[in-house]
């Protein structure tokens, strides 16, 4: 979107194998607003961090981090970036 800033936003996943079908269905949904995805796990450790990279509008945002927050085991956090 031209002249929004980007967003950047973590998604701390606790336990992984259990909260990414629901987590997926909210990147899905909300899937117009991301740019860029990064998924990393260390091992079989049971925990994932997922890094967006977001262009939307705040309310998009929002609803995105709301959605991501009301599932059990995840937690998200972010920032705009004003590159101007």
């Amino acid at each position: 979107m031209k002249g929004v800033c980007p967003t950047i936003m973590a998604v701390l996943l606790d336990n992984r194998t259990d909260c990414a079908p629901r987590v997926q269905q909210k990147l899905t949904e909300h899937g117009c607003i991301i740019q860029t995805r990064l998924g990393i796990h260390e091992g079989c450790e049971d925990r994932g961090l997922i890094l967006l990279n977001l262009c939307g509008s705040d309310d998009q945002v929002t609803g995105l981090e709301k959605d991501l927050n009301s599932i059990p085991g995840v937690r998200t956090r972010s920032m705009k970036l004003d590159l101007s």
